[in-house]
């Protein structure tokens, strides 16, 4: 049987890389669709060498785009996370990197028009119901990748993306702390269960035996300590109302240090089973959000900004990530308007991803 080729984009968006799909040009069922996003990725391979998946979370993600019906926004951005050494697929969580490469791949794919030297694209996730705005580049009509913003974790410089998430309280659980807690111990460790953009499990490094400023492969060697995470992950996501959460990426699990680089605070992000080679867009809007709400877990480890928007720096393994949130405290607690930042993405080719026809015949 003849191979089926399907259009795509690939881009690197943020400290992200994927194929960027038009969703008109894909099956509509999500049996069928998982089979050919796995088979394009070459899930089931650690090196994913008999597909186009880089062999890292990072490098094995999706981004399928069409035009939205939300009264607000003009384009569905559906996302999903494609396990390499397994034939697994993940259609829970959002991811912030890739969502940088969603407007360029919009105007690309023409579901978008530019509109001037800067074209704002408003966009709906609908893993999580999230609008976020990003701002791109269009000189001349044109996607601009090249520029002068700076991003840690990606070499040299690119056109900048400002995105402005809004609308991504309770992002999966409907709850900014889903157990009703804004600390809950479990297995003897404080933690808090808390869903902004992300649904996160934030502890203190120190309650795990480490410092948290190690790098990523330090901590991925360190099988001990994921041998205490998991099961406190797992218990935690079923105390947010996610279920049995063993096969899912979400939620995350984020451990935080007092800083030492003249951020906010030091973090590691964990996509579970690994650790993130810098750090997640969402998950740096989830644990800005845990730093700002009193209560929680990071309380004493930082200065709390006396401004809002108040800027956030979070210091990450390939340097640091920076968040500004539109946020106040009430009588009802921690409300968040929109966290805003800055990333880059850029075009690496446009053609076809090639899959096997019985896969989708």
């Amino acid at each position: 049987m003849r191979q089926r080729n399907i259009p795509c984009i690939l881009m690197r968006g943020g400290t992200s890389r994927a194929p960027y799909y038009n969703r008109a040009d894909l099956p509509d069922d999500l049996e069928t669709l998982s089979d050919v996003l796995m088979s394009a990725m070459g899930a089931g391979s650690p090196l994913q060498v008999d597909g186009i998946g880089g062999g890292q979370p990072t490098t094995s993600k999706v981004a399928m785009l069409s035009p939205s019906d939300d009264e607000w926004a003009e384009i569905d951005y559906f996302f999903a996370q494609v396990h390499a050494e397994k034939r697994e697929i993940d259609f829970s969580p959002s991811c912030g990197n890739i969502l940088s490469g969603v407007g360029p791949a919009a105007l690309e794919m023409g579901l978008v028009q530019p509109r001037g030297d800067e074209t704002p694209v408003r966009i709906r996730n609908t893993n999580t119901g999230a609008l976020i705005e990003a701002i791109i580049q269009t000189p001349d009509g044109v996607v601009r990748y090249d520029g002068d913003a700076r991003i840690d974790g990606v070499p040299g410089t690119a056109a900048p993306v400002l995105l402005n998430f809004m609308n991504v309280v309770g992002s999966k659980t409907g709850k900014l702390f889903p157990t009703g807690n804004t600390v809950d111990t479990i297995d003897g460790v404080d933690v808090t269960c808390i869903d902004v953009a992300m649904p996160m499990v934030i502890a203190r490094a120190t309650d795990f035996g480490i410092t948290g400023y190690e790098n990523r492969e330090q901590l991925d060697e360190n099988a001990v300590l994921f041998d205490t995470l998991e099961p406190i992950r797992v218990k935690a996501g079923e105390m947010m109302g996610l279920g049995n959460v063993t096969q899912s990426v979400v939620p995350k699990f984020g451990l935080l240090a007092a800083p030492t680089q003249g951020g906010s605070i030091a973090a590691r992000y964990f996509m579970p089973w690994s650790c993130h080679p810098s750090y997640a867009v969402t998950g740096s809007i989830c644990t800005g959000s845990c730093l700002l709400a009193p209560g929680t877990v990071a309380e004493g480890l930082f200065t709390l900004p006396d401004e809002s928007p108040a800027p956030i720096k979070i210091e990450h393994p390939s340097g640091a990530i920076d968040v500004a949130f539109d946020y106040s405290i009430g009588e009802d607690g921690f409300e968040l308007k929109s966290a805003g930042l800055l990333r880059t993405a850029r075009k690496l080719f446009a053609g076809a991803v090639s899959v096997p026809g019985e896969v989708w015949p």
